[in-house]
């Protein structure tokens, strides 16, 4: 018998809110016919059964008998807090729609599915994992669903197991899987539902019908937490340097609302990076120049956040990667020896992307060239940003202190926080948030649609004036070079400079720069007035203001 800690046997008793919407029986409001949100006639042409569909939206219905259905349900690519309270909210949905219904997990993600590991969730296995981190009730995997194989060994097992719908619970890549299968099963009107949920605690899933994409508000907060610490620590020995890197590969919403929730001395924004074409040699001026300005005050010391995937921003390095991505797409390249790939890559460069490979330190090269994930992306998690921008603002100051431009002392500390909030208990936002959209999946099962995202509205507002219903997953696709080929995939949500978060933070960032305005969030609260307890992101307060 596993011991649990006194938080999880309390946790285990908090009772999510839900929408009222979804309070009792719902009936479903369709809009107008929809198309995506880029290259219309590829995708459609691509998704004919499934384009096109109205958005939907949950009101008070009217009680009605269901009939008896089984799901399955896959968590799918990296963790994030809540994830077990979409599956709990699911649970509690389909049993409310038919106490006989059965409720599948497939073990560590769509391989899962695919090899036939699969487990029912019985009321008490479910009971032992509400309102708690992690996705280790069934595990995660990043498996991709793309080949007919993997789909028609999937039908196999959902027909023995009686399975009417399936439920995937993913980012991006694993929502544009769970488009893509929705469309085959239909195409092959095979009778299977799939249901996607947004989950990423990057934030980049979320667009005019997502608001935000689950975990992200447990993430921001536990790194917040963190980074306070670090700055009352910082501003108590006032000595060091801290260069705090987050989780963020392609956007950098984390760095945002971690900045928004401490006010450092320096957050960069890998998105105005880029818009700006701004070298690696004016990133670390802008941050030598700063920590020269808080010295002629004194204060050698101060805070630095940088997003993980700010260098694939960088515009030189961005051209380099895209380069290096089509050469290693390559089956030549495949068959290439791993201590010959180095070579092989330079002699597939531009004299201009060649000369800024050549630039950079050997570990961040070979990083670039060897050290990519299932999908064939650079690994920007395994670069050390922090290191490298420290190290360089530290050779500037020294120019600078010989020029007479700078007179203090630099001494840097390194952080990189990334796994200490994917699998946090869920904040009391995230709770709520990730249990209504698992119920909601349910309806959504219920009125039998399918290539729908499960998607809760109005999250600034109390739980009980959220807005329940579905999007079509084609309505948020386009078409993207992926390993060398075009291919269909759900557009990523970037931080927007002219939105209201990034506004607030450029008004306010020359002030926290050169003075000390330190904010420190604490630990996330369960238990207390709501403007402790129950409040959202400050990013979705700045966007819904």
């Amino acid at each position: 018998m596993p011991v649990k800690s006194n938080l999880q046997i309390a946790r285990a008793a908090y009772k999510p809110k839900l929408p009222v919407a979804l309070q009792g029986p719902v009936k479903a409001v369709e809009g107008a016919a929809t198309q995506s949100v880029g290259d219309q006639a590829e995708i459609k042409a691509l998704f004919p059964n499934t384009y096109g569909m109205p958005v939907v939206e949950f009101t008070k219905g009217e009680a009605a008998e269901s009939p008896r259905f089984n799901v399955g349900i896959i968590l799918s690519g990296g963790q994030a807090p809540g994830g077990h309270n979409v599956i709990s909210g699911l649970f509690d949905g389909v049993k409310s729609l038919n106490p006989e219904n059965k409720l599948y997990g497939f073990l560590m993600g769509p391989g899962g599915l695919v090899d036939h590991k699969y487990i029912e969730i019985t009321p008490e296995l479910m009971d032992d994992y509400r309102n708690t981190g992690g996705f280790d009730i069934i595990g995660s995997g990043r498996t991709k669903l793309e080949e007919v194989d993997q789909f028609e060994s999937g039908i196999k097992i959902l027909r023995e197991l009686g399975i009417k719908a399936l439920v995937i619970i993913g980012g991006d890549d694993s929502n544009t899987n769970a488009c893509v299968l929705a469309e085959y099963y239909a195409a092959k009107n095979y009778g299977v539902q799939v249901i996607g949920c947004p989950k990423t605690i990057d934030g980049d899933l979320k667009n005019s019908q997502i608001e935000t994409s689950f975990g992200f508000d447990t993430a921001c907060k536990t790194y917040s937490e963190l980074i306070g610490n670090i700055e009352r620590d910082c501003n108590s020995a006032r000595k060091y340097w801290h260069f705090i890197k987050v989780m963020g590969r392609s956007a950098s919403h984390i760095a945002l609302e971690c900045a928004l929730q401490t006010q450092p001395n320096i957050c960069l924004i890998s998105e105005e990076v880029e818009a700006k074409e701004q070298s690696l040699d004016e990133i670390v001026a802008y941050i030598a120049n700063t920590v020269a300005a808080r010295a002629a005050q004194g204060n050698n010391f101060g805070t630095v956040i940088i997003p993980e995937g700010l260098i694939e921003f960088i515009p030189a390095i961005k051209k380099l990667i895209a380069e290096l991505n089509d050469a290693l797409a390559t089956d030549e390249a495949k068959a290439v020896a791993r201590e010959d790939q180095i070579e092989y890559v330079k002699a597939h460069l531009s004299p201009a992307n060649l000369a800024t490979f050549n630039s950079l330190p050997a570990g961040v090269a070979r990083q670039l060239a060897l050290d990519r994930d299932p999908h064939g992306n650079v690994q920007v998690s395994l670069i050390e940003t922090e290191k490298l921008l420290s190290e360089m603002v530290g050779k500037k100051l020294a120019e600078m202190k010989k020029e007479g431009k700078y007179v203090g002392k630099f001494s840097a500390q390194h952080h990189f926080f990334g796994y200490e909030g994917r699998c946090a208990a869920p904040s009391n936002f995230d709770a709520d948030y990730c249990y209504s959209l698992g119920y909601n999946a349910s309806r959504l099962i219920a009125c039998g649609k399918t290539g729908y995202m499960s998607v809760i509205k109005n999250t600034t507002a109390p739980a009980a004036d959220w807005i329940a219903g579905g999007v079509p997953i084609t309505m948020m696709m386009n078409l993207e070079k992926r390993s060398g080929k075009m291919k269909p995939v759900i557009r990523k949500a970037l931080v927007e400079l002219d939105g209201a978060p990034f506004k607030y933070f450029a008004a306010n960032r020359e002030d926290w720069a050169l003075n000390t305005r330190y904010v420190y969030p604490g630990s996330i609260q369960y238990w207390g007035p709501t403007e402790v307890c129950d409040q959202p992101t400050v990013t979705l307060k700045l966007e819904h203001a």
